[in-house]
C-alpha cells in the first residue's frame, strides 16, 4: 500500500539532518554525478602536498574518503552537529577540526598551506584564500552552480530573479579568484539530472540544504507539500537539475 502523505511528511521531518550524508535518501531520491569525480582528484591532491586546509567540511565525510592525508591537515566548519561530526571522524586521521564561522579571516597565517580544498560551499573568501596559500599553492574546490535545484525552489517561492539565478555563475568565480591575485587553472561546469520519488525526499533535502528554501519548514510550507505529493502521485517522479562547476586556481610562485 503506497504511504500517504502524512506518513512520508512526518518520517521526513523527524529524521536527523546533521552531516552531509545524504544515505537517507537512497531509493526515494537521485543526482547524477558531475564526470570529474571530484572526490578523487580532491584525494590525489592530498596525497602529494605537505599541508591542507578544507573549508567548510560538513561532517567531514567528503574529506575523510581521502586514502591519504597530509601531514598537517586542518578543516573549518561552522554548524555545531557538524563540527561534533567532523571531529570525530577526522580526528583519528590526524586532522585537526576548527570551528569557524564561514566568515573572513581564516583562523590561520598567512602562507599556511599549499592546497585549499572545499565542496559545495555556501560562501567562497577569495582573498582569504589567497592570503593562507603558500606561493605556488592551490586552491581545488566543487561549487554548486547557478539555478541549481531551482525546480524545487521555485516551487515553493515561485520565480525568482535573474540576479539569483546566475548568482553562483562559474564566470563570475573566475573574475573573483583573478581578482584576488589567483590564477583560473581548470574550470568546468555540467548541468545533472536529479529525481524525486515521494514528498517526503524533498522534505528531507530542503530540511537539509537549507539556503534553498530560507526558512523551510513543514508546518509554514504544508499546502504546497501536499499540492507537490499530489503531483507526484498523478505524474511520477519530481525532476529537477543541479548545476556544478569544478574550479582549480593557483596562487603565483
Amino acid at each position: 500500500m503506497a504511504r500517504t502523505f502524512e506518513e512520508l511528511v512526518a518520517e521526513a521531518d523527524a529524521v536527523p539532518v546533521d552531516g552531509w550524508d545524504f544515505s537517507w535518501l537512497e531509493g526515494r531520491a537521485t543526482e547524477q554525478r558531475p564526470s570529474w569525480g571530484y572526490q578523487r582528484l580532491m584525494a590525489e591532491r592530498l596525497a602529494a602536498v605537505g599541508a591542507a586546509l578544507d573549508i567548510q567540511t560538513g561532517g567531514g565525510e567528503v574529506l575523510a574518503g581521502a586514502p591519504k592525508l597530509p601531514p598537517v591537515m586542518a578543516a573549518t566548519e561552522s554548524w555545531p552537529p557538524n563540527i561534533a561530526k567532523a571531529t570525530a571522524l577526522l580526528h583519528p586521521r590526524g586532522a585537526v577540526v576548527v570551528a569557524d564561522a564561514d566568515e573572513p579571516p581564516l583562523p590561520f597565517a598567512g602562507a599556511a598551506f599549499d592546497l585549499v580544498t572545499s565542496r559545495h560551499p555556501v560562501t567562497v573568501w577569495w582573498e582569504e584564500i589567497a592570503r593562507v596559500l603558500r606561493p605556488g599553492g592551490s586552491y581545488f574546490s566543487q561549487h554548486v552552480g547557478p539555478a541549481s535545484a531551482f525546480e524545487v525552489v521555485e516551487f515553493f517561492l515561485g520565480p525568482q530573479p535573474a540576479r539569483v539565478r546566475e548568482g553562483r555563475h562559474p564566470d563570475r568565480a573566475r573574475a573573483a579568484a583573478a581578482a584576488a591575485g589567483l590564477d583560473v587553472v581548470d574550470l568546468r561546469s555540467e548541468r545533472l539530472r536529479m529525481e524525486f520519488s515521494d514528498v517526503g525526499a524533498v522534505v528531507y533535502f530542503l530540511r537539509k540544504v537549507i539556503w534553498m528554501v530560507p526558512g523551510f519548514t513543514v508546518a509554514h510550507y504544508r499546502d504546497r507539500l501536499l499540492d507537490l505529493h499530489r503531483l507526484i502521485d498523478a505524474e511520477g517522479p519530481f525532476l529537477a537539475h543541479s548545476a556544478r562547476y569544478l574550479i582549480e586556481t593557483r596562487k603565483p610562485s
